[in-house]
């Protein structure tokens, strides 16, 4: 029988702001997190919120679920 080649991933959550924007807050997320994790695959977005100072949109949050591999160099 042949090899079978198998990857495991793992999943964390993650939230990141910013001033600018949901998609913004998404890219300095997965850049931040690029840091400390090797093996980064997908990510999507599970909650998105907003915090309002006197009527206006001060700050775009976002919490992600941020997939990677496990091992190897991937």
């Amino acid at each position: 029988m042949g090899e079978t080649c198998m990857s495991v991933a793992k999943i964390i959550e993650i939230t990141a702001s910013s001033t600018k924007g949901f998609e913004d807050a998404v890219s300095q997320g997965i850049a931040r997190a690029h840091e400390t994790v090797k093996g980064i695959k997908g990510a999507w977005v599970a909650e998105q919120k907003v915090v309002v100072n006197d009527g206006q949109v001060t700050e775009y949050r976002v919490t992600l679920k941020v997939s990677f591999i496990l091992g190897g160099d991937s």
